[in-house]
C-alpha cells in the first residue's frame, strides 16, 4: 500500500493537495479490483491518485446514475470490460445499440490520449468477447425467448399492466394449466386456457378455481390478446433461454459479455425491462448458494432501470427486493443504470453500495428536491460540498463511493474516469450479423419450435367426435351383446379365491379409456410446475 506522503511525491499536483492523496488512501487494496480514474480536487486531476472497486465486490450490487449525455453509458462500457478481462461473465442491456461495439478495439485520438494521460492508463486499444440476443429474434442477435410458463404469472401481469385483482386471477389461470396437464409455451397456449375458462364447457373448471370471476378472466383475455397484436407474441416460445449460456468463457479465459439488443424495442420498455427480470429471476432460481467469492460469478448491468419500477405493483416491488437481496450469495452482482437514484425505490436503493453519480441537473423543484436526496445518501466529506460538486461535473465524471475489502464505504471521490478500450460507437450492422450467425447458440435457439401444448389439447377437447360409419355400427353393437352375455357365465362361476377385477370395476380399469386417462394424469403430475420467487417456474 501507498501512503499519502508516497503518493504525493508522486504527484507534483498531490503534494499541492494532499487531500488528493488521503482520499486514494481509502481506494488502495491489495486484492484484484477494477479501475475507475483518477481523483479529482481543486479542479485538478491527480493521475496517481486513484479511484478503484474491490473485484470482490461487485457482488454486492451497484448504481450507475446521471443526466443524459453524462457519461453513464461509457461507465458502464469501462467496467463490463473489465470484468471480461478478470474472466467474470458479463450481462447488459443495450437500449440504444451504443454498446455493440464493445466487440471492436477503440480508435486512438487526441481526446483519449489526454484522458489516458490524466488517468494514469496505459490505454490499448482492445475489442471484447460478445454475444448479441435480440428478444424474440426482433433485432440483429441470437433469439432470446422464454416459455409463458418459465415467465410467470406476476411478469407477465406487469408487462399487461395488470391491477393487483387481475393479477391474482392470472395466477390462478397458471394454476390450473400447470395442474391440468396444460404446458403454456406461447401467448395462444395462454389465450386457449383463458377461453376454456369462460366457455361453457369449461364452466366446472372456472367454478372449482373458485376466485376466478368470468368477468375477470375476459378482461386478462383482452388484454392478452392486445400484447398478441402488438407483437408481444414473438417473444415467447421455445426454444428457451438456458442460464447457463449466460455464464461462458472464451477460450482465452475472458468473460463473454452477454449484450441484449434493445434498440428495435425501445417503444415496449414495459415488455424489455420485464424479460430482464425474468433473466435475473431464472439466474437467482437456478444458481446454487456460494457464499462470498474472490471475484463474482456474473454481473448484470440493468439499464434503463427506472421502466422496471414505474408502474408496478407492491408486490412486484417486494419480489424485486428480495431478489436483488438474495441474489448476492449466489455470486450475481447487479448494478442498476438509470437518469436519478430516485427511479429506484428505496427499499432496493438500500442493497446497492457501490455509487457512481454523474451530473445532476437542477432546472425544477422536482429535480432540487432529488439532488438533495441524493446528497443525503453519501458518507460524509470535508474534501467537497457533494451538492455543488454533483452540478459541476463534467461529462466523463462522477462521484463515487464503494465499499472497501471489509465491507466499509470508501471516501467520497470526485474522479475523471477512464476512457473504455473498445469503440464507444455501434458495430457495423454487417460485421454484427455476422457474429450472430457464426455463435455457436445459433443452432440452439435461432429456429422456433411450436410443440404439442396447452392450445392443441384444449383444441383436441373440444372438437367433436367423428362418428363412426353406419355399416359398421350394427355389427359393433352385436359384438358388445354377444361380450356381455359371455362375460355373465364366467361371473358367476367365479369363487372368492379369484380376483374380482373381470366385473364392472375390473372392466373398467382395463378399459383403453382408462388406460389413455390414467397416462395423461401421471403425465399431468410428472409436469406439475414448481414456481419460485416470481411464480417463475423453477427447472425440475
Amino acid at each position: 500500500m501507498t501512503t499519502p506522503d508516497e503518493q504525493a511525491t508522486a504527484d507534483p499536483a498531490a503534494a499541492a493537495d494532499p487531500v488528493a492523496g488521503e482520499i486514494a488512501a481509502g481506494y488502495d487494496f491489495p486484492g484484484p479490483a477494477l479501475e475507475f480514474g483518477s481523483v479529482v480536487h481543486g479542479g485538478v486531476p491527480h493521475p496517481t491518485a486513484q479511484v478503484r472497486v474491490p473485484l470482490s465486490m461487485m457482488n454486492r450490487h451497484g448504481l450507475i446514475a446521471g443526466a443524459t449525455g453524462t457519461g453513464k453509458t461509457k461507465t458502464l462500457q469501462l467496467l463490463a470490460e473489465q470484468l471480461s478481462a478478470q474472466g467474470v461473465p458479463v450481462v447488459l442491456a443495450d437500449v440504444k445499440g451504443d454498446l455493440s461495439g464493445l466487440a471492436r478495439p477503440g480508435e486512438p485520438s487526441d481526446r483519449l490520449t489526454r484522458r489516458a494521460a490524466d488517468t494514469a492508463d496505459d490505454w490499448t486499444p482492445t475489442g471484447f468477447p460478445v454475444e448479441y440476443l435480440a428478444l424474440g429474434g426482433l433485432g440483429t442477435g441470437v433469439p432470446l425467448r422464454a416459455t409463458v410458463t418459465s415467465f410467470g404469472p406476476l411478469l407477465l401481469s406487469k408487462v399487461m399492466d395488470l391491477n393487483a385483482t387481475q393479477t391474482s386471477s392470472l395466477g390462478l389461470v397458471f394454476h390450473h394449466a400447470d395442474s391440468a396437464g396444460l404446458p403454456l409455451l406461447d401467448l395462444k397456449d395462454l389465450r386457449a386456457v383463458i377461453s376454456w375458462l369462460t366457455s361453457d364447457a369449461g364452466k366446472a373448471d372456472l367454478v372449482q378455481l373458485g376466485g376466478l370471476s368470468r368477468a375477470t378472466a375476459g378482461v386478462i383475455l383482452r388484454e392478452l390478446v392486445t400484447l398478441e397484436d402488438g407483437g408481444g407474441d414473438v417473444f415467447f416460445g421455445e426454444p428457451e433461454w438456458e442460464t447457463s449460456d449466460l455464464m461462458r468463457t472464451a477460450p482465452d479465459g475472458r468473460g463473454v459479455i452477454t449484450a441484449v439488443e434493445l434498440s428495435e424495442l425501445q417503444d415496449r420498455p414495459r415488455l424489455f425491462s420485464t424479460f430482464l427480470m425474468w433473466l435475473l429471476a431464472d439466474l437467482f432460481e437456478e444458481l446454487p448458494e456460494v457464499g462470498d467469492l474472490d471475484r463474482p460469478k456474473l454481473v448484470f448491468f440493468f439499464d434503463e432501470a427506472h421502466l422496471l419500477f414505474t408502474g408496478a405493483s407492491k408486490a412486484f416491488l417486494e419480489t424485486v427486493t428480495q431478489t436483488v437481496r438474495l441474489i448476492r450469495s449466489k455470486g450475481v452482482g447487479i448494478f442498476f443504470v438509470t437518469q436519478n437514484p430516485t427511479d429506484v425505490p428505496t427499499p432496493v436503493l438500500g442493497q446497492l453500495g457501490n455509487r457512481v453519480q454523474h451530473a445532476l441537473r437542477s432546472f425544477t423543484p422536482e429535480d432540487a428536491d432529488a439532488l438533495k436526496k441524493t446528497v443525503r445518501t453519501y458518507p460524509k466529506t470535508d474534501a467537497y460540498d457533494i451538492a455543488d460538486t454533483l452540478g459541476a461535473l463534467g461529462t466523463g465524471e462522477a462521484v463515487i463511493t464503494v465499499l472497501s475489502e471489509r465491507g466499509a464505504p470508501t471516501p467520497v471521490a470526485w474522479t475523471m474516469l477512464r476512457a473504455p478500450r473498445s469503440a464507444m460507437a455501434p458495430l457495423d450492422p454487417a460485421v454484427q450479423q455476422q457474429a450472430v450467425a457464426a455463435s455457436p447458440l445459433q443452432a440452439r435457439y435461432g429456429t422456433p419450435l411450436d410443440r404439442d401444448s396447452a392450445y392443441e389439447r384444449l383444441a383436441a377437447r373440444m372438437a367433436p367426435p367423428e362418428p363412426a360409419p353406419a355399416s359398421h355400427r350394427a355389427p359393433e353393437r352385436e359384438r358388445e351383446r354377444e361380450r356381455a352375455d359371455d362375460a355373465a357365465p364366467r361371473a358367476r362361476r367365479r369363487t372368492r379365491s379369484e380376483p374380482a377385477d373381470d366385473g364392472v370395476l375390473g372392466q373398467v380399469l382395463k378399459s383403453s379409456a382408462f388406460r389413455s386417462f390414467a397416462r395423461s394424469a401421471a403425465s399431468a403430475l410428472g409436469r406439475e410446475v414448481t414456481r419460485g420467487i416470481f411464480g417463475t417456474r423453477r427447472r425440475r
